[in-house]
């Protein structure tokens, strides 16, 4: 699987990192298009900040618990969910008290970024599979990606909207040595992304 929107221009880069930082830039002898462009980055960046703002209200007690992370990243506004707090060991299968808290992750994304796309991340720690039945750390992190995809679709996120990827052990935010760092690797992030500029035909 691939999610192809994970590839942006550097320009919608460039603002993003703008924008977080409060910085002022004026384009002079702008071309229409162009001033057209950034209006669209602007009105989009807004709806990712909002919708950061939201989560941080709705998910305050898991980011409390260090269960779930929110944070805006280049390639868009980043939910880090822990991985046992969605799966027990080894698992696929939500877990029952782990659905209020992706339905708060689903009402956002419905109702505050209700045109942006998203994709599904599921990433595992490097060690290897033995009893669970997986093949793979391959296996394991994309089932878990596509269990996020397919409660988000139940809860009328629209599917063409939606993307999953597993990437098993090998994109780790910490080291594998102590089990403090190989929990943080296990993990699944659902990121909202900036909606790709469409290229427009220049006259």
């Amino acid at each position: 699987m691939h999610i192809s929107r994970l590839s942006f221009m550097p320009v919608l880069a460039l603002s993003l990192v703008l924008a977080l930082s409060g910085c002022t830039v004026i384009f002079q002898k702008g071309r229409r298009v162009d001033i057209e462009k950034i209006s669209k980055l602007k009105s989009e960046l807004g709806e990712l900040e909002r919708a950061r703002q939201e989560l941080e209200e709705r998910l305050a007690k898991e980011i409390a618990d260090k269960q779930v992370k929110v944070e805006m990243l280049e390639k868009g506004l980043v939910i880090t969910f822990v991985a046992e707090v969605l799966f027990d060991s080894g698992r696929s299968d939500l877990k029952g008290d782990s659905l209020e808290k992706l339905e708060k992750v689903a009402s956002v994304i419905q109702n505050i970024v209700p045109d942006l796309g998203i994709g599904i991340e599921g990433h595992t720690d490097n060690v290897p599979i033995k009893h669970s039945g997986w093949k793979s750390n391959w296996e394991l992190s994309s089932a878990r990606a596509l269990s996020v995809l397919h409660y988000l679709i139940e809860k009328q996120v629209a599917p063409q909207r939606l993307a999953a990827i597993g990437y098993g052990e090998y994109r780790p935010v910490a080291g594998n040595d102590i089990a403090q760092d190989r929990q943080k690797n296990r993990r699944v992030e659902i990121i909202i992304l900036p909606r790709p500029l469409k290229n427009e035909n220049k006259g």
